[in-house]
Parts: structure tokens; sequence; C-alpha cells
């Protein structure tokens, strides 16, 4: 049996971000677990599927979530929005499956990771997603200074997100740690009409004195 890794939308309808093919087999499921229960039937209603005759699980809540693989059913894994197992609990179900031998197959979608890179202009040879930095002032000092002198050794982008009402705090502590030359890009609202993906020298946000607000955003940075 197989697990199905499903994309989801990180605005708009479905058909504007999942392909033909991709809708096609998430049409064939009646089996999915879910970051969030709420937005799983939210997309799965704007596909035209009959939500209560389906079958979801909160990733949290359940504590066997195979059960459709070893009852011989697919399932579906459904992230809140973008890619699921990237930055997303689902990477613990997907280990789970590939211990236990089931097939697991992606299917293409949006990735606010790949997007914003694509879009920043910086490094595409060479990066990392460091997920999200530390909340405390000094270790996330430390973690900015650690990831800055990475980049500029291995001349890397590293690619890091926050929680959208932490935006401002953690775009100061950029402004405040790196230094002047160092790019930064912030892609936010990224396929949303507000969308927005600007890449400057620190020493120019700076003197933009820019704010995000509580934003989807993405961080890139790449040290000189």
């Amino acid at each position: 049996m197989i697990l199905y890794a499903i994309p989801t939308p990180l605005g708009g309808a479905p058909e504007q971000a999942l392909p033909a093919s991709a809708i096609a087999q998430v049409r064939g499921l009646k089996d999915f677990a879910v970051e969030n229960a709420k937005s799983a039937r939210a997309f799965l209603g704007a596909l035209g599927m009959p939500v209560r005759e389906l079958s979801i699980t909160t990733i949290e809540d359940a504590a066997d979530l195979l059960a459709p693989l070893r009852a011989g059913r697919p399932l579906g894994l459904l992230s809140e929005a973008g890619c699921p197992a990237i930055a997303d609990p689902g990477a613990a179900l997907v280990e789970a499956a590939q211990r236990e031998g089931f097939r697991v197959v992606p299917l293409v979608g949006p990735s606010s990771i790949t997007l914003a890179l694509m879009a920043s202009g910086l490094e595409g040879q060479r990066f990392a997603f460091c997920g999200y930095l530390p909340r405390g002032a000094a270790e996330r000092t430390r973690r900015i200074r650690e990831l800055e002198l990475r980049s500029r050794k291995e001349r890397e982008t590293e690619i890091f997100i926050e929680t959208p009402y932490r935006n401002d705090a953690l775009l100061s502590a950029l402004l405040q740690d790196c230094s002047a030359n160092t790019s930064l890009c912030i892609a936010a609202d990224l396929t949303l009409e507000g969308e927005s993906v600007k890449t400057r020298s620190i020493a120019e946000w700076r003197r933009a004195r820019a704010a995000i607000g509580k934003r989807p955003a993405v961080f890139l940075l790449l040290a000189h």
C-alpha cells in the first residue's frame, strides 16, 4: 500500500496550486492523516469530495495512523499549507511508513521554501533549510551569527521561517546582528494576492525600516 504525501495550497483554490494528476489521485483516497482537521476538510471540500464519508484523523491525536495501510488501503498525508513532512509533523508518519516498508509517493505541489529560493536571486546550488530560529534573544543572536558565518564560509543560502506574529522581532534581530553587506530576502504571502519577494543588503533593509507584519514569510540569508 501507498502513503501519498499531498501538498496543499499556500492560498487560493486547489486547482490553481496542484496539477490535475495530483488532484485525481487525492480524489481517489478515503483515508487521510492531517495536521489540521478544519483546513483539511476545507481543502477536500473544495475538491468536491464528500467530507462526511472520509476518514480524517489528526496526526497528534491518532494512536495508530498506519492502520489503513496495514489494512490494505492507501493513505493520504495532508499538511496545513505547502508540502507535508517539510517543517511539518507529518515527517514522523513518513518515517514510520518507511520503517514498515510501505511505499511513500510525494505528489507535485507548492513549497514556500523552494518558491522563495527561486525568486530570491540568492545562491541556488548550495542552500540549507534551518527551520525555526530560537525564541530567546541571546540564543537567537548566537544562531544568526552561526548561520551567517556558515553562509560566508560555504557560499550557502540559509533558509528559515518564523511564526507570523514574531516576524518583525526576527527581522529586527537580523538587522541588528548581521553584517551590513549580507544579503537578506524576505518572501511573504507567496502565491497570494499580496505576495512580496524582496532581496536587499542588510544595510538597505536598515535604511528602509521595513516591517513584515503577521504574514506567512520565508527568510533567506547569504553572507558575502
